[in-house]
């Protein structure tokens, strides 16, 4: 009978007590919490949890995903598989679960209600009702994930609602994505069943949908980041909030996760308990999930931190199995397939080109640390008959490929990026991932695109006689990497496009949702420009 034995300031968040505590770890489970005179080594806490994220988004595939959040103090997330079902529908979920079962970690996956994210886009797998019953029937999959297609929510569209109501039928609960709805459309879109949303950006959208009773998921990721404006609301909210990423580059997975945020939470002086009843607790109440809060006889799944500021962590246990020491995961790496779904051929310069306007251009106008953008008009630059990119005002192009059958790309023009020279490119690009690449001329913009085609998937740069790739050969969106050696390539990669003029925080995750057209207001897909508020393809 294998026993643990822990003492420290055991962290009760439903009581709001902390109690020097004598911790008996029994065959993964507490078996005994007994009142101690010792100070012990630290706090011990239930473990982190990440409300809502995409492992795709990490360039990694979950059991490298967990081995670098444990070290982080996350012992579980609530996973929407929805990129790679895009790619390779069912199979993808498939794999994103048996690659997850391998390692000590709670993965707790949904069953993506969008796939395709929209008819305006060409996607590698289609997911119906049906096939979205059949998941959620299985135990793996413990909610519908976020129901992207609002409009089909508010029209009642009736392969939505099916989908909807196998969740409602299964007793699982709907995740939800409403970007900036407020009002009646907002509340129609609650009384749908629908219980949380991870999308608000303004402390006024956030309250009135708590007020109106949804869970809102304070989210803070490698592209969108909204605590700053959320997160006051913990101080009122605490029992209907949550803390999420969404999507996480591997570089800032290497350095944090949702122990940064408590920590950030804290030092804005917001109660303690309320902070860990976001991180540890509310979603395994909505979520049911079968992991541990520091009860005898329940799984034990905790953390042993410095303190309840920096919430530095010293060890993490996962059914009771010590799976990381002071920032060294413990979780060894294993065999990891590449299934895939690649099929464009290389393109040319020639197909880049764009004819001449004498008009302005409407552009996408990227912002940094969103994950909508605006509608901008620029002034054409025109050359030999073509319009061309003119970094000198940040005129930029931005072309959408098809990876999944042979078409011509999709060109457009985007300003807010910085870039000053050559081009970047990759095959995450939310929510189809096909090709989207940014560049200041139409050769360097062609070579980075070849790049990722290639090698069947990747994130890419071109300047002149300078090319680089970064290879995701699972899905085209994941690497079958060491997490750490895709942290640093990443990185490097990150610094390249900086380098090349990008203002942007990380470019490369701003860019792979220039295709995402469920997020207002402008973006572009293979198929063609978009209109995020007209919800239809323009000119």
């Amino acid at each position: 009978m294998a026993e643990t034995i822990l003492h420290g300031q055991l962290v009760r968040i439903e009581d709001r007590r902390i109690t020097p505590t004598r911790v008996t770890i029994t065959d993964g489970r507490i078996a005994r919490l007994e009142e101690s005179d010792e100070a012990g080594e630290g706090f011990v806490l239930p473990g982190f949890i990440d409300a809502h994220v995409h492992v795709e988004s990490s360039m990694l595939v979950p059991s490298e995903f967990a081995r670098l959040a444990v070290t982080h103090g996350t012992v579980a997330t609530i996973s929407d598989p929805h990129e790679i079902a895009n790619v390779l529908g069912v199979p993808g979920i498939d794999f994103m679960i048996a690659n997850g079962l391998q390692v000590p970690f709670h993965f707790y996956f949904g069953a993506p209600s969008c796939v395709p994210a929209t008819v305006f886009e060409t996607a590698g797998a289609r997911i119906g009702s049906d096939e979205v019953g059949r998941l959620l029937e299985r135990r793996e999959v413990l909610y519908l994930s976020e129901v992207m297609d609002f409009p089909g929510v508010l029209n009642n569209d009736a392969e939505l609602m099916r989908k909807l109501d196998h969740a409602k039928r299964v007793g699982k609960p709907i995740d939800g994505h409403a970007p900036g709805l407020h009002g009646d459309l907002a509340q129609r879109y609650i009384a749908a069943g629908i219980s949380t949303d991870h999308e608000c950006f303004t402390a006024e959208e956030a309250r009135f949908k708590l007020e109106h009773g949804m869970i809102v998921q304070v989210r803070e990721g490698s592209a969108a980041k909204n605590f700053e404006a959320l997160i006051d609301l913990l101080h009122d909210w605490s029992h209907r909030m949550m803390l999420c990423s969404d999507d996480k580059h591997p570089d800032g997975l290497v350095e944090g996760h949702i122990n940064l945020l408590c920590a950030r939470a804290v030092a804005r002086g917001i109660d303690v308990f309320k902070v860990l009843r976001a991180a540890c607790f509310n979603p395994v109440v909505h979520y049911g999930l079968p992991v541990g809060q520091l009860r005898v006889g329940d799984p034990a799944d905790l953390i042993l931190v410095d303190d309840l500021r920096n919430f530095r962590v010293r060890k993490t246990f996962i059914k009771g199995a010590l799976v990381a020491e002071d920032g060294r995961s413990l979780i060894e790496r294993v065999p990891v397939e590449t299934p895939n779904n690649f099929n464009a051929s290389a393109k040319r310069t020639s197909d880049f080109e764009a004819p001449a306007s004498t008009g302005d251009l409407l552009c996408i106008e990227a912002l940094d640390g969103q994950l909508i953008t605006r509608k901008k008009w620029l002034p054409a630059t025109v050359q030999h008959g073509r319009c061309v990119a003119d970094p000198s005002k940040d005129l930029l192009k931005i072309a959408v490929v098809n990876r999944y059958y042979d078409a011509p790309p999709a060109i457009a023009w985007i300003t807010g990026t910085g870039l000053k020279r050559g081009a970047i490119a990759g095959s995450v690009a939310h929510d189809s991932h096909n090709i989207v690449a940014i560049g200041t001329n139409d050769e360097d913009l062609c070579a980075a695109v070849n790049l990722v085609i290639e090698h069947k998937g990747g994130i890419s740069l071109s300047a002149g006689a300078r090319h680089r790739v970064l290879p995701l050969p699972v899905a085209g969106i994941m690497s079958d990497a060491d997490a750490y050696t895709v942290a640093d390539a990443y990185s490097a990669m990150d610094r390249e496009a900086k380098a090349l003029g990008s203002t942007l925080g990380a470019p490369y995750m701003t860019l792979s949702f220039m295709a995402l057209l469920v997020i207002p207001h402008l973006k572009l897909s293979d198929m063609g420009l978009f209109d995020g508020d007209a919800f239809r393809l323009i000119d």
